[in-house]
């Protein structure tokens, strides 16, 4: 199926670093030796070198053109690790489903990776202070002839829908009534673009940062993003704001990751960190919006 001068060549030309940094992650992160959860802080200020996780997630955290590994959360994370005396960040590629796992088994040491902070991964990890906070959006056809804007509108008009595999849109989509069979989890956001393009789903919903980046990097594919719009679940607004993720015992790191990451909200370094992956001032987290509170505490 042709559509205009986006090809599956440009599509695997893109995919083929990512994919490069996903198979080397795991081999650097073997070869070094796990630390004990509770004394990371120490081990990783003595050593100058601390392990982070991301899951290609393009703004979020993802591996260039040159394979090198940036995005907002990389970027900051770095920021805040330098403010710690760690100067040295090794980074390893998982899926965004196993981010959390991986962490507590112990591959790395702070999931980077832009991810909501949500009552059900609280009860598996610890987050820091929200880092920012976002909306959600839908990837939809060029025109969206279906004039589909929201889930309910997913859900009336009984179309198929694009998640990631881990995150929290698929929980979005069956609270509006969209049925499990129209939902289609993938591992990456290069597939789900993919999808739609193909016409095997209608839609693809993340972030409006993840999806206005999507298009922005695929300029003659077929596609366009909804405007943006507040998800709700269970008939109440949700809040989503991202943060870093640590194991439950690792504290001491997660405070003093706090207090930089404080600190580089304050100081307006932050938005100019997040600034070039298409963060606004708008995305910087209100006063109200705690990691006590979006974890139902």
């Amino acid at each position: 199926m042709a559509h205009s001068e986006w090809t599956r060549r440009q599509f695997l030309r893109r995919s083929t670093v990512l994919g490069a940094v996903a198979i080397g992650g795991p081999t650097l992160l073997s070869a070094c030796s796990s630390t004990s959860s509770g004394d990371t802080l120490q081990t990783a200020q003595d050593s100058g070198t601390i392990r982070i996780g991301i899951a290609n997630e393009q703004p979020y955290g993802f591996a260039d053109s040159s394979g090198e590994v940036t995005g907002e959360a990389p970027q900051v994370a770095k920021a805040a690790f330098r403010g710690m005396g760690i100067g040295n960040v090794q980074n390893s590629v998982v899926t965004f489903d196993q981010l959390i796992p991986a962490l507590n088994a112990g591959q790395y040491d702070v999931v980077s990776a832009g991810m909501f902070i949500t009552p059900e991964r609280c009860q598996a990890a610890s987050f820091s202070t929200p880092d920012y906070t976002a909306l959600a959006a839908l990837l939809v056809p060029r025109g969206n002839p279906q004039q589909v804007n929201d889930f309910a509108d997913i859900a009336q008009k009984n179309v198929k829908v694009a998640v990631l595999s881990g995150a929290v849109e698929k929980g979005y989509a069956t609270s509006a009534g969209v049925p499990e069979g129209n939902i289609t989890t993938l591992d990456t956001q290069d597939s789900m673009l993919r999808s739609v393009i193909d016409d095997r789903v209608y839609c693809a919903a993340l972030t409006d940062i993840s999806l206005k980046w999507l298009v922005k990097q695929n300029p003659d594919a077929p596609v366009e993003v909804t405007e943006s719009f507040q998800p709700e679940q269970d008939g109440q607004p949700v809040i989503s704001a991202g943060g870093f993720v640590f194991r439950s015992d690792d504290n001491s790191l997660r405070d003093a990751f706090d207090q930089q990451l404080k600190q580089l909200h304050d100081n307006g370094q932050w938005l100019r960190l997040a600034e070039p992956f298409g963060f606004t001032q708008a995305n910087v987290p209100k006063p109200n919006v705690t990691t006590q509170s979006l974890c139902g505490a």
